[in-house]
């Protein structure tokens, strides 16, 4: 049966490096699982729903993406995109959690249609490596400046805006503690780095009182409080636009550079350098995406955790079903789930925002209408609080400075039309 399902010989492997490679990506990912409650409940909604929200939108992406585009790709929640959901589009901007699980759901339906209809090639193609580098490096600055929150390492300050928190507190030496723990374990190569972190500042939590032992299994949480509580109607709303299409923009980016790495690490890629049934895995993700907004979480996802599988010998869909079936597992799991602390989980988004900041090192500094661009795109989305913002003012900057330098063929169509878009946003409808 997994012969024929999977074609195991055929990728040169067999079910029990499958299995391995199975356990060790969702070893490597599994932080997902109480970072992404931990962040969406600050809009208000259910931290138990939102935990059983994770676990199944991660079984059921996952599940797609190995029985039907037969991909060792793992699927969860985006972090970064979930930041976002809270932050801004709930926190800053004001909309309600279901307006905001709308806005993902219509995105993961465009991705969809954009996917049939081969339309996606097109967009990517066209955007400059520059913003799609400043796009990945803002993102993680923004989840640095989320973590260094949660642990009260940054504080807001009348005078300065922001000013440097009480490092004396035991939540901040937790968090800087669980940080410095986490990156040796990743320098060590050490399968499931982060979720030791988050485990181990727990503990120690736990046992200087901080925390309550509650558990360790019990039945899964109600998935009622947020299962199908997504507005649509309210996402239609003109000044949301942006919003939907920020959330789509980084999807697209997100999956299309994972799944493009993790082929490339693999081997998966054919002899012309494209990636077989590239369609489907695009569609496993948009529909896991609008899954995950029927059940109530935010944007789902393809995970660059995936490669630590792949390292190990994945090759198949299999992975990802093993992937699948730990993560369902999961949900009995709520006990501990609850029970560990914002500054526990500070550190992996810490350590997540290290690693996308990484790209900033592909940009070329020697040219000044790339590197500005790209500078701003970065900078703009944790000082505004917005990926949104960031990703426009980017788009804007990068088109008029090119326009300006007489650097014509460096712009194409959707540059301009995504660029003249943003302007009149923001001059008919603000921020």
């Amino acid at each position: 049966m997994f012969e024929k399902l999977f074609k195991l010989q055929a990728h040169g492997t067999n079910v029990r490096r499958e299995v391995i490679a199975g356990f060790t990506t969702f070893l490597t990912m599994a932080y997902i699982i109480v970072v992404n409650p931990s962040i969406l409940s600050a809009t208000g909604m259910d931290y138990g729903a939102v935990f059983v929200a994770t676990c199944l939108a991660a079984t059921i992406g996952t599940m797609i993406m190995g029985l039907w585009a037969n991909y060792p790709i793992a699927l969860a929640p985006g972090m970064g995109l979930n930041a976002f959901f809270s932050f801004t589009v709930v926190g800053s901007m004001g909309y309600s959690w279901q307006v905001a699980l709308g806005a993902v759901f219509l995105s993961g339906l465009i991705f969809f249609l954009l996917s049939i209809f081969r339309i996606r090639e097109w967009i990517i193609d066209s955007i400059p490596l520059s913003l799609r580098f400043g796009i990945s490096a803002g993102i993680g600055f923004f989840l640095a400046l989320i973590a260094f929150k949660n642990a009260g390492v940054v504080v807001d300050n009348p005078a300065t805006l922001v000013g440097l928190g009480d490092l004396k507190t035991p939540e901040s030496l937790l968090f800087l503690g669980g940080f410095i723990l986490i990156c040796a374990l990743s320098y060590r190569r050490v399968t499931g780095a982060v979720m030791i972190g988050i485990i181990a500042v727990t503990v120690i939590a736990m046992m200087m009182g901080l925390v309550e032992y509650k558990g360790f299994f019990s039945a899964p949480p109600s998935l009622a409080p947020t299962f199908m509580q997504l507005d649509i109607a309210g996402a239609l709303n003109v000044g949301l636009l942006s919003i939907v299409f920020a959330f789509l923009f980084v999807d697209l980016f997100d999956t299309s550079g994972t799944l493009i790495g993790a082929a490339q690490r693999g081997g998966l890629l054919d002899k012309d350098g494209k990636l077989p049934r590239l369609g489907r895995a695009l569609m496993s993700d948009s529909v896991a995406t609008m899954s995950g907004a029927a059940l109530g979480t935010s944007t789902t996802t393809s995970y660059i955790e995936s490669t630590a599988g792949i390292s190990a010998g994945g090759r198949t869909g299999l992975t990802s079903v093993v992937v699948a079936l730990l993560f369902l597992a999961c949900l009995l799991l709520s006990p501990i789930a609850s029970i560990i602390p914002a500054y526990a989980t500070a550190p992996a988004l810490l350590y997540v925002a290290v690693l996308m900041t990484s790209g900033l090192k592909l940009i070329d500094w020697d040219d000044i209408t790339d590197a500005a661009p790209a500078v701003v795109t970065a900078l703009m989305m944790p000082l505004t609080f917005s990926i949104a913002n960031g990703i426009a003012l980017g788009f804007i900057t990068y088109a008029v400075l090119k326009a300006l330098s007489g650097r014509w063929s460096h712009l194409n169509a959707s540059i301009v039309i995504i660029a003249v878009i943003f302007i009149l946003k923001f001059i008919f409808l603000g921020e």
